[in-house]
């Protein structure tokens, strides 16, 4: 049978754990240590001796445990019988994550119920390599690679980081693009739950990362929240400006569908004008003002004579024409401009007797014609 005499890590360099190919080894064997790992001794199943970087000579002189482990005699050399695991115990970084299933939440926002999906990566490094090999790794394997190490953590990981999103985005009110900014808070907020769950491995988090928490495309609500937000961004951005700007608009649409509704279509903007701020109340209550009527510089007297009923006197002198304006003298019957008759008779109705003017066609007391 072969006897070993050096014992080194020849495995790859990606592996967390190798075992060593020899179980045969010689009383003064050199076991060889790099200073990012660790060497076990393993007889039946349990963890011997562990041994930190550097160069051992075995002997049982130096290292009484070996007497324990002989089992045979060869050729007047004293041997000994075990396994050797190497342990690397540097930092392997970059072991993705994410969720396997969207996560539950409720928007603080809008109430919708949305599901999140988040990915990440972490780091972690061997901190105990005997309570590593022996509660995750076992007896009787050759290696054990970090691929190996995050599918066996995969699944307490992503259950609790579900459980710890919804939780803070429930205890924070926060929104899906709130959580986007804290991803440094969430990440610290996870970190001491994760190493509880490495700590019975013996195995410590360096860093914990996370990468993105978004809402899956597919999702039935996505373009509903993605709606919501941008209409509340272009609120928030244009503000008064915004409101300035829909007044206008419904003002041009007044001017110029005239006679069509555009007053009443006027009426709800006025509403939604004063909602927005008043800007539009403002502007449209300066619009739709009625228009004062032109200032008279006194109230003219109307000569008082029932047979001159379109007459108005300007002065004492003169009258005014109600059809052009002119003036006529007072006792004219009709304007010297446009020739517009100034008085006007008055005649009786043949069938009532009331009195009316001599241009009616009808009787304004009982309607005969006339």
């Amino acid at each position: 049978m072969r006897l070993f005499s050096i014992i080194k890590n020849d495995g790859p360099g990606e592996v967390l754990i190798w075992k060593f190919t020899g179980e045969d080894f010689n009383n003064n064997s050199q076991l060889i240590v790099m200073e990012s790992e660790e060497a076990i001794f393993v007889k039946d199943g349990i963890a011997i001796q562990v041994f930190e970087g550097g160069k051992y000579s075995l002997s049982t002189k130096n290292y009484p445990f070996l007497s324990r482990l002989r089992n045979f005699m060869s050729d007047g050399v004293s041997a000994f019988n075990c396994k050797v695991y190497f342990v690397n115990k540097a930092h392997k970084l970059e072991l993705l994550w994410g969720t396997d299933s969207p996560i539950q939440m409720r928007d603080a926002e809008f109430g919708f119920l949305i599901g999140v999906r988040a990915n990440g990566s972490y780091s972690i490094q061997v901190d105990n390599a005997k309570k590593f090999l022996i509660k995750l790794v076992g007896n009787n394997i050759q290696s054990f690679t970090k691929e190996e190490v995050n599918k066996y953590f995969r699944t307490a990981f992503v259950m609790h980081i579900k459980n710890k999103l919804a939780t803070l985005m429930k205890q924070m009110k926060m929104t899906v693009f709130d959580m986007a900014t804290e991803y440094v808070t969430i990440s610290q907020e996870l970190t001491p739950t994760l190493q509880e769950i490495l700590d019975e491995y013996g195995v410590r988090l360096v860093n914990f990362y996370i990468n993105g928490i978004s809402i899956p495309e597919n999702d039935p609500n996505y373009q509903a929240v993605n709606e919501s937000y941008q209409k509340k961004a272009e609120v928030k951005i244009q503000g008064q400006d915004w409101a300035r700007l829909t007044s206008k608009e419904l003002l041009k649409d007044v001017a110029n569908n005239p006679g069509s509704g555009g007053i009443a279509s006027a009426g709800a903007g006025l509403g939604m004008g004063m909602v927005a701020g008043g800007a539009f109340g403002n502007l449209a209550s300066q619009m739709f003002a009625p228009m004062n009527p032109p200032q008279q510089t006194e109230n003219l007297p109307t000569q008082q004579n029932s047979r001159y009923t379109q007459k108005k006197l300007t002065d004492n002198n003169t009258m005014e024409c109600p059809s052009c304006n002119a003036k006529n003298a007072k006792e004219a019957k009709f304007c010297n401009e446009c020739g517009h008759k100034l008085v006007v008779g008055k005649k009786k109705c043949p069938n009532c007797s009331a009195e009316i003017p001599e241009t009616a066609k009808f009787c304004n007391e009982c309607g005969k014609k006339m």
